[in-house]
């Protein structure tokens, strides 16, 4: 590969990474209807169809801002579950990190698990979301039997979501978070 190919596909590279943070920026301080492809080419001084060969459509941007997301929260995860010193100690810093990953970076959130993407779990998932998944499977891995490990940490992530998003939406009494928590924590620490 000679020396103007690889520069010109970091270059290609460092525009799409712009595009991506540019997108999240508009949906951090505007929401998610604000992202345009017009408002995107405006903000980062790019054509439309430059962003269109980086990017089929809004869909596919969300997707990279997910991406981006699922790659925060993974590292998050891990060094909250590290840092602690017992397993029952990693979930409570977990379920705290999470919840407060999806209160206060709601627009990265939505990304991640309410806007519509092309990404899907499984085998072939992209490896930010496989990375994310196992840092939840290694926090609840304590907990899970005799269950499967895999399908117990699909019910507490799934649980931790519908928390976080009740949370979030306002449905829940504000001044019970913290009750709540505990009664996840007993729950899961119980094997109930």
């Amino acid at each position: 590969m000679s020396a103007i190919q690889t520069r010109k596909e970091r270059e290609r590279a460092e525009r799409r990474q712009r595009i991506v943070e540019t997108a999240r920026e508009i949906a951090e301080t505007d929401g998610w209807d604000a992202v345009t492809v017009r408002k995107l080419a405006d903000r980062i001084e790019y054509s439309q169809p430059v962003l269109y060969s980086h990017f089929a459509g809004k869909d596919a941007i969300v997707s990279a801002v997910a991406l981006m997301g699922a790659a925060e929260l993974a590292e998050s995860t891990r060094q909250l579950r590290e840092s602690a010193d017992t397993p029952e100690a990693a979930l409570r810093a977990v379920i705290q990190g999470y919840l407060d990953f999806a209160r206060d970076s709601a627009a990265l959130y939505d990304a991640m698990f309410l806007l519509r993407t092309d990404l899907k779990f499984g085998p072939d998932a992209p490896q930010a979301l496989k990375d994310a998944f196992v840092e939840l499977l290694l926090t609840f891995a304590p907990f899970a039997p005799p269950h499967d490990v895999e399908t117990f940490t699909e019910v507490a992530w799934s649980t931790l979501h519908g928390l976080a998003t009740l949370d979030r939406g306002g449905r829940l009494r504000p001044d019970f978070r913290a009750q709540r928590l505990e009664i996840l924590i007993a729950q899961w620490v119980r094997g109930d």
